[in-house]
């Protein structure tokens, strides 16, 4: 699959917070699906492509049992909130490396108003053409938080959300 970014410059990090440039991190995942060979890379991957606009992206690297392209219009909504922050919590990979778990909290602001969606997804893997690929397939019910005006801000400034986004 190829993927172009829309909004994040090659020189930028990436916005998946790995602190690597975003042409070394997640876009040759964008490019190409199979450069993602942990859960964890793809769900950064995943996040990255909400920030720079890969509807595209967000929707091939669902599981085909989820149906993705019959909601692809919720999921391009999404893509459309304001993406602030991702904290990966915690990755692995078990059952002989078929399924890996990535539990996250990836910060956000929709219609002015900031939350943070805190899920344990789980990712699968499958054979296409030749390759091991991984794909979303679900999550625990994702828990979202409202992020009240005296909580840290979001967007990691150390600020208080009152005092800086909010």
């Amino acid at each position: 699959m190829t993927a172009q970014p829309s909004k994040a410059s090659t020189q930028t990090l990436c916005p998946c917070g790995s602190q690597q440039p975003y042409n070394q991190c997640c876009e040759p995942i964008h490019h190409q699906h199979s450069n993602a060979d942990h859960p964890e890379k793809l769900m950064r991957a995943r996040y990255s492509a909400h920030v720079v606009g890969l509807v595209d992206f967000v929707v091939a690297t669902y599981h085909a049992s989820c149906h993705a392209e019959e909601h692809r219009e919720a999921i391009a909504k999404s893509v459309k909130s304001r993406w602030q922050m991702l904290q990966v919590l915690s990755s692995s990979v078990d059952d002989g490396g078929k399924q890996g778990f990535v539990e996250f909290k990836a910060h956000y602001v929709e219609d002015g108003t900031p939350y943070c969606l805190h899920e344990k997804s789980r990712f699968v893997t499958e054979e296409k053409n030749g390759e091991t690929l991984w794909f979303y397939i679900d999550g625990e019910y994702p828990k979202i938080e409202k992020v009240g005006r005296n909580d840290p801000c979001p967007c990691g400034s150390g600020k208080k959300h009152k005092k800086c986004c909010g």
